[in-house]
């Protein structure tokens, strides 16, 4: 027969078994709807025409193998976007369309990317 305080140790060792293995397999990337009609379909055409992988590793992208910025890689797992937003869909949009009125600057250039584009894009380092 167990006693209460060894069942309590048994679901302690359980519990910190289930959060190890978690951990060592890592967490799926939360999914993220950015709205707005984004398709990231189109965002691999629009991220070369921007030049964005001059600058920055983006998975899937071919040519866009840059470090001058940090990699795009598993994205929806940041928490902040360039260390200064909450990592939204509305605040990425923000930042791809204007990263110099969020902080005036920085390294990242004014591209002119339209509303669209931002949104697709977004959508596009969301899934990958």
């Amino acid at each position: 027969m167990y006693s209460r305080m060894s069942v309590r140790v048994q679901l302690g060792v359980a519990l910190v078994a289930a959060v190890a293995v978690c951990v060592a397999c890592g967490a799926a990337s939360p999914h993220v709807t950015v709205g707005g009609g984004a398709r990231a379909s189109r965002a691999p055409a629009e991220i070369s025409r921007y030049g964005c992988g001059a600058c920055h590793t983006i998975s899937g992208i071919s040519g866009a193998d840059g470090d001058v910025g940090p990699s795009l890689a598993r994205f929806a797992r940041r928490r902040y976007i360039a260390g200064r937003l909450a990592n939204t869909p509305a605040d990425l949009v923000a930042w791809i369309r204007d990263p110099q009125k969020i902080d005036p600057g920085n390294v990242m250039p004014e591209l002119g990317v339209t509303p669209r584009d931002a949104r697709d894009i977004a959508a596009y380092l969301y899934d990958h």
